[in-house]
């Protein structure tokens, strides 16, 4: 590691995001641009605070589609999933999990980069921010905020690169390189559990400096962190960590200040643009873009990216059949079925290995004025998406990372896994029935058909915002993709089945790029005793 410069825009030049201002200064590493001009008051820290903003929602690697967060929602998170369809069969080694073992691979190597970046940054705000002059509720605010920073990295790194928590051994299995300040040396694997300290003890420290600072995040600062993203990512990773008190504790107390969407918006907010739901977002503007490299321009259906106007996303046919024709969600897909004069359910015209639909047939034409959008050279698929559009081409959006939906799911699921039956039928009622999105949704089942239930509504809500993949992983579930032949919808190469156990357990190898200069990490073995950082509250 003593070799791999991370560029930390963490410094002096960062996104003035909250003004909405196009001024953006192409940084160079802290340790070249001066620590102490970044630090020499809080108004420059919360400058350095929005460079972690910036990482997010940057491009990196010269590799169109590697844009911070919204990668790891597309390319990590919905194609190598079960419910999320695309017709590309050259992203076959990606879609189909043939990465995970291959160390010199980018795909392999770009999340361990784009967090340990992120990472970089936050430890530079950590160690330096309680020694910035300024107020002193400033300066707790900005290092909690840090805090929540670092710890969602080291959670979503273990995702990826850790095993899951039911296979290692309480966590005694390989865990990560945990950095906690600004140094370059090697530094071994801690154990999967060091890991899960480290993200536990920097939200306990981030909510309780929130709490003395007496402050809060105006809305229009929705892509930096506050005491509800800490509180949301608590909830997230002690539901991964099968953790049910502390999961179900805190997706309660994040949920608290924002209320869920209605239909009206849940149909028309296109998940382009915060509103009361979300949670903590990425920031993008016309003026702030990353044109054909961001994650509305691999998923909206009205961008003009070639990936979506030839290669539209789907949901799984088999999980649409799922949903309730009462369900509003429903309508966040092009359902190529319609009942007949006889009441019978029929299908229109389309080409069914592939999902594709002539512009001539009604299916397409139904999709044109349901969408008027939809650009008109634009390929339209059987069980495409409407669920997210972009504010402008190609695509410019607003990234949702946390909403409160994904709270009342995580509680539901916690409740059930303490036997708390009741508490977990009364979260999936509050999400689907008193929100308005389903009227008739009633929730009665017990026992595993409980379990599956919440699962369904999970994969149902949360569709293509980057869950599918992380989810059938840790619930150790096997992942069937059907094609037109067997009653689904993928393409027969990417028609597979992958049992939890194989592709080297979904576990993501140390990237070469790590192991040739970090000598401290011995095939993949723990090798350092950590110990929590001494903190500065």
């Amino acid at each position: 590691m003593k070799k791999i410069k991370y560029i930390l825009l963490a410094g002096i030049a960062a996104l003035a995001m909250s003004s909405c201002s196009s001024d953006f200064l192409d940084t160079a590493p802290t340790a070249e641009t001066g620590s102490a001009t970044a630090f020499a008051n809080t108004d420059n820290a919360k400058l350095a605070l929005n460079g972690c903003a910036r990482v997010m929602m940057n491009q990196y690697l010269s590799t169109q589609g590697m844009c911070g967060e919204g990668c790891i929602m597309m390319w990590y998170g919905n194609y190598p999933g079960q419910d999320f369809y695309v017709n590309l069969n050259g992203w076959a080694l990606l879609i189909n999990h043939n990465n995970h073992e291959n160390t010199s691979s980018l795909y392999l190597y770009y999340p361990w980069f784009y967090y340990y970046k992120l990472i970089g940054n936050a430890n530079t705000i950590i160690m330096r921010i309680m020694e910035t002059p300024g107020d002193e509720s400033e300066k707790q605010f900005i290092y909690a905020q840090a805090l929540t920073f670092r710890a969602y990295a080291y959670f979503m790194l273990s995702q990826l690169y850790c095993k899951r928590w039911a296979d290692s051994n309480n966590g005694d299995a390989p865990g990560l390189v945990l950095r906690v300040d600004e140094g370059s040396d090697d530094i071994g694997l801690s154990s999967l559990a060091d890991v899960y300290s480290l993200v536990y003890s920097d939200l306990d420290h981030a909510i309780d400096m929130y709490k003395k600072s007496g402050k809060t995040r105006p809305d229009s600062e929705f892509f930096l962190p506050d005491l509800s993203v800490a509180y949301a990512t608590y909830a997230r990773a002690a539901l991964t960590k099968q953790d049910w008190a502390n999961a179900s504790k805190y997706a309660k107390l994040a949920r608290e200040d924002h209320a869920l969407m209605g239909n009206e918006a849940l149909l028309s907010n296109g998940f382009c643009t915060h509103n009361s739901e979300w949670i903590w977002g990425g920031y993008s503007a016309i003026d702030q873009t990353l044109y054909y490299y961001s994650y509305h321009a691999y998923i909206a259906y009205n961008s003009n990216a070639g990936n979506v106007r030839n290669y539209p996303k789907c949901i799984s046919k088999e999980l649409f059949q799922k949903i309730p024709a009462t369900d509003v969600r429903k309508q966040w897909w092009l359902d190529p079925t319609y009942v007949d004069e006889d009441g019978n359910v029929q299908t229109y015209p389309y080409t069914t290995s592939t999902g594709l639909a002539a512009n001539s047939t009604q299916l397409a034409k139904n999709a044109r004025a349901a969408k008027p959008d939809l650009l008109s050279n634009a390929s339209v698929y059987a069980y495409m998406q409407w669920k997210v559009r972009c504010n402008d081409t190609p695509g410019v959006g607003e990234l949702c990372i946390f909403r409160s939906s994904e709270m009342y799911l995580i509680e539901a699921e916690a409740e059930y896994m303490q036997g708390n039956a009741s508490a977990a039928q009364a979260a999936l009622v509050a999400l689907n029935k008193t929100s308005g999105r389903d009227p008739e949704y009633n929730c009665t089942a017990t026992g595993t058909a409980l379990l599956d239930e919440i699962k369904i509504y999970r994969r149902i809500e949360l569709w293509g915002e980057g869950f599918d993949w992380f989810d059938m992983k840790r619930w150790k579930d096997t992942m069937v993709r059907h094609n037109p032949n067997e009653g689904g919808n993928f393409l027969a190469t990417l028609a597979i089945t992958v049992g939890p156990m194989e592709r080297n357990e979904w576990t993501f190898m140390i990237p070469t790029r790590e192991t040739d200069y970090n000598k401290a990490v011995k095939n993949g073995q723990i090798s350092t005793s950590f110990t929590l950082p001494d903190y500065n509250d």
